[in-house]
């Protein structure tokens, strides 16, 4: 894995935001904002031990509540501060997708939907990350599409540039082995039909955002207009997170 990446036994795909240059000659803080896949898969006592040592406090589970259902959310512990945002509305079986499509840009298009379904639960969750006064984990199922516009979000509103967001985005695709592991362990005698399942390239990245940005003028233009985040909200989202 990459020195982003922080161990667990149950978790595949857990990382630190911080490290990435910045606007103004500035860089991301690390060790108070981190993205994940389920943190509903902390069942082992090391795993929660960790992710407390980490100092989390605030969690914003991106998942449909009949997922946090099936699935389980992160245990409860003294202090901690829960957010169930589901910013997806149109659900849809990755598993599935016609192995025939072009992938990366189907994946884009679903999240472009996100970006417009979504934009009471993605703007609260962007307050809630400029408004935590202590670390914070963000996650959807494999923390990597829900997760992954989240962080270029927000890494876009701190001045990351686009080649580093792609990056970390295409972070993913070290744990997709791991994602295609649990995916079988899960789903006995299925078959998977996408054999892009798990992938996280920074295609899917680069076209979302260029997408955001052909619609609304910029990422930053869809983050005051359809999301209606504030001038304000915005720096204190770099005051929280940026170094001095």
């Amino acid at each position: 894995m990459t020195m982003r990446h922080i161990a667990f036994e149950r978790l595949h795909n857990f990382r630190d935001l911080g490290g990435h240059p910045a606007a103004d000659g500035r860089s991301v803080r690390r060790g108070l904002l981190y993205r994940s896949d389920s943190l509903g898969k902390l069942t082992a006592p090391a795993d929660l031990d960790r992710l407390q040592a980490l100092g989390v406090r605030t969690v914003i589970d991106l998942r449909y509540p009949w997922e946090i259902a099936a699935k389980g959310r992160v245990p409860d512990y003294d202090g901690l501060v829960y957010h169930n945002l589901s910013i997806e509305h149109r659900p849809y079986d990755q598993a599935e997708i016609d192995p025939d499509v072009d992938p990366w840009r189907y994946l884009a298009d679903r999240f472009a939907e996100v970006a417009e379904d979504g934009v009471e639960e993605i703007r609260a969750a962007l307050e809630v990350i400029a408004a935590a006064e202590e670390p914070l984990a963000f996650h959807c199922a494999s923390g990597k599409d829900r997760t992954g516009l989240i962080a270029a979000l927000v890494l876009t509103l701190l001045g990351v540039s686009e080649d580093d967001i792609a990056a970390d985005f295409a972070l993913t695709e070290l744990a997709t082995p791991r994602l295609v592991a649990e995916w079988h362990a899960a789903h006995p005698g299925r078959t998977l039909r996408w054999p892009g399942y798990g992938r996280a390239p920074e295609t899917v990245i680069r076209l979302a955002l260029a997408d955001l940005a052909a619609r609304h003028g910029s990422v930053e233009d869809y983050a005051t207009g359809a999301l209606g985040l504030s001038p304000a909200r915005i720096a204190a989202l770099r005051s929280r997170l940026l170094t001095a």
